[in-house]
């Protein structure tokens, strides 16, 4: 079956810079703080696709010599960029919508009600090309969350458009910038946890090195596993690496028991880069983290 992940991801990014440019304009024609914010939302929306897209595209790369990793923590490093950006064009917005709450101008609803509209179009074609992908890639997910909230609040700044061409609560729509600002700076405070963790090769989430640990040891010819390290290559791979004791024996016959734990790993845990150390007898403490790395495993 032809990928055509990084179609969508290119045709979703087309439309998410369209639509800001359009509610922009139309921001500054009908006077709307709220669709500015919108529009602001919307690019971030861009953004993030941008680094979704070059995510897939730099992925397909692989590894080299100098990045045997691969280049998927150029994603984690543009979405940390992308956050900054966020957060100073939040306290704009923030600045502009105290301006106007407290000094009412005049908005024009219908014209609100007309570009916002684009953006629930846009973006809800946006989330139906991406909602495919967003099953099987977790980079690919996450725009498509992003798509799906654009949606949900372009909906409210059409409802605010309609309560103003039957009421001149002009009010409302600089206090709807503060609900948009919101939902904006509770999507950075997600993205920031996210790359904080990945780039500090944090335990991922969802992943119990104890549980791990117990699952493994249960698999038979499996003597004993210790010194266990589980963080994310990217967004949406997981490394892991561990001690695994076995009877002496010749290496070539771990290799059906290292395959049964590949796809235990997998099946079980989302683990898909695992790497495995055998042993015959226990080296160090035989603790679930290894004494060399800092000072040690921490006791409580």
């Amino acid at each position: 079956m032809k990928d055509t992940t990084g179609f969508r991801l290119l045709i979703t990014l087309m439309l998410n810079f369209i639509i800001p440019v359009i509610q922009v304009i139309g921001g500054v024609y009908a006077n709307s703080m709220a669709l500015i914010s919108d529009a602001t939302h919307n690019f971030s929306d861009f953004t993030a696709v941008l680094i979704s897209y070059l995510g897939y595209r730099i992925g397909q790369r692989g590894a080299s010599a100098q990045h045997t990793f691969g280049y998927w923590r150029a994603e984690i490093m543009a979405a940390l960029l992308n956050v900054a950006i966020l957060v100073g064009a939040s306290v704009y917005i923030v600045y502009e919508a105290c301006q106007r709450l407290f000094n009412p101008e005049t908005v024009s609803g219908l014209v609100v009600v007309w570009i916002a509209g684009v953006g629930v179009i846009g973006n809800g074609l946006s989330a139906w090309l991406l909602h495919k992908d967003a099953k099987h890639s977790l980079n690919v997910r996450g725009a498509f969350l992003h798509m799906l909230g654009d949606l949900l609040t372009s909906v409210v700044v059409v409802f605010s458009g309609i309560v103003l061409i039957f009421k001149p609560w002009y009010w409302l729509d600089p206090f709807l910038s503060f609900f948009i600002v919101y939902f904006i700076l509770k999507n950075c405070w997600g993205i920031l946890k996210e790359a904080s963790g990945i780039l500090m090769n944090a335990t991922p989430s969802g992943i119990d090195l104890e549980e791990v640990k117990k699952t493994l040891e249960q698999i038979p010819g499996v003597c004993g596993v210790h010194y266990l390290h589980a963080w994310n290559l990217s967004s949406s791979s997981i490394a892991f690496s561990c001690h695994i004791v076995v009877l002496d024996q010749l290496v070539s016959n771990t290799e059906n028991l290292a395959k049964t734990i590949r796809e235990t790993l997998l099946s079980r845990f989302g683990i898909d880069h695992p790497m495995l150390q055998f042993e015959t007898s226990q080296c160090g403490n035989g603790t679930i983290l290894c004494e060399i790395s800092g000072n040690g495993p921490k006791s409580d």
